[in-house]
């Protein structure tokens, strides 16, 4: 049975070690208070004079004069080597929401397995926060309130078939699936934008512009 180490009713920002702008925090940590590392996302935090309230992960990427730095208390290290440490974060924290960053660009490996811990996440919602996107699990249904010509993007991780409302190329009745029809570089043409599958799987990819949209859907508050 996984531990959880971090149960709050805030929403959580989790710093992982890929590149994280000055920006690109601020924006995160404005609607997400509770900061949390993913192991060497606390030097990414010490970067920019920040401490995390709890590092999370196998400390493989981490500087030791930093994990000296840190309370022992606030340090969880997790051995097991079969899942990333984006995976054992979303396995230990319960939360209405979190917002990650450092965990899209650089690697493309890195993104494609945070892509993959997004659909198989146990926990609450999540979003990952890139330099542009942001990206998120669809789950069964989801309504986002979008401008007029919004980009959305839709990939499947498994298969699924959809439903849309407000989409200028809608989603009904669509069979999506890895290998064959994905539902990229689709916009917004009326609002409240509605979507919605017969099972998990579809990521949900956004400008950037629209993460505070994408707060207010997924974290249940106005």
């Amino acid at each position: 049975m996984t531990d959880i180490l971090v149960q709050t009713d805030e929403y959580v920002t989790l710093v992982g070690a890929g590149p994280v702008s000055k920006g690109q925090l601020g924006l995160a940590t404005d609607h997400a208070p509770c900061v949390i590392a993913a192991d060497g996302g606390a030097q990414m935090l010490r970067n920019y004079g920040m401490a995390p309230e709890k590092v999370i992960g196998d400390l493989d990427s981490i500087d030791k004069r930093i994990l000296e730095k840190i309370p022992a208390s606030a340090v969880h290290r997790v051995h097991e080597q079969d899942s990333t440490d984006f995976e054992k974060c979303l396995a230990r924290i319960r939360a209405p929401l979190i917002l990650g960053l450092g965990f899209l660009g650089r690697r493309l490996d890195h993104q494609l397995a945070a892509l993959n811990a997004l659909v198989r996440n146990p926990g609450g919602p999540c979003i990952l926060i890139g330099s542009h996107d942001i990206v998120f699990h669809a789950g069964t249904e989801i309504a986002l309130t979008l401008r007029r010509g919004s980009r959305v993007s839709i990939f499947p991780m498994a298969p699924v078939r959809g439903w849309s409302q407000g989409l200028a190329w809608p989603l009904d009745g669509l069979d999506l699936a890895p290998g064959g029809r994905i539902g990229t570089s689709n916009r917004v043409v009326e609002g409240p934008l509605r979507l919605g599958f017969e099972r998990p799987g579809a990521l949900v990819m956004l400008p950037r512009a629209a993460l505070g949209a994408a707060v207010r859907a997924l974290g249940g508050r106005a």
